[in-house]
């Protein structure tokens, strides 16, 4: 388990997270769309997960479960069932979140929610693939090499 890199469950229909153990110590990328996931609860902790998909489920809170994960650079939770600013709260302390994509999630709907979730996440550099600045995000690959020390 501890040499696995990338994990793909797409597809795989469950409504809570199973088989995923903290003995993935090296996973960096796990990718969870149309899981039918209701929650994270059971989310493991996951100290080198870069990128987590998990677009297309039914989840709508429980972000702090994702703290296991301090490396977290891109999430997407695309088609999800998020629905205010509170829920996103706990994505404050993820220091090296630079993307997030809540493309059609009902939060997405808020007055000015693109800078309340820039005001929101510090460390984040794209939401829902564009920049503060409206600009379009290039591909991600390079950014992966940067990360964020903590003080």
């Amino acid at each position: 388990m501890s040499e696995i890199r990338e994990l793909n469950l797409d597809n795989s229909r469950s409504t809570t997270i199973e088989g995923l153990t903290d003995e993935f110590v090296n996973l960096e990328s796990l990718s969870m769309i149309n899981v039918g996931l209701t929650s994270l609860k059971n989310f493991q902790k996951l100290p080198n997960l870069k990128r987590l998909e998990l677009s297309d489920n039914r989840i709508s809170g429980g972000l702090q479960l994702l703290a296991g994960s301090p490396k977290l650079q891109q999430l997407t939770l695309s088609g999800n069932k998020i629905k205010d600013l509170e829920t996103l709260e706990p994505l404050k302390d993820y220091h090296n979140l630079k993307s997030l994509d809540l493309f059609n999630c009902e939060v997405t709907n808020i007055e000015n929610y693109r800078q309340k979730v820039f005001e929101l996440i510090p460390s984040l550099k794209y939401l829902d693939g564009y920049d503060k600045d409206e600009k379009e995000a290039e591909d991600s690959e390079a950014e992966d090499e940067e990360e964020v020390e903590l003080s």
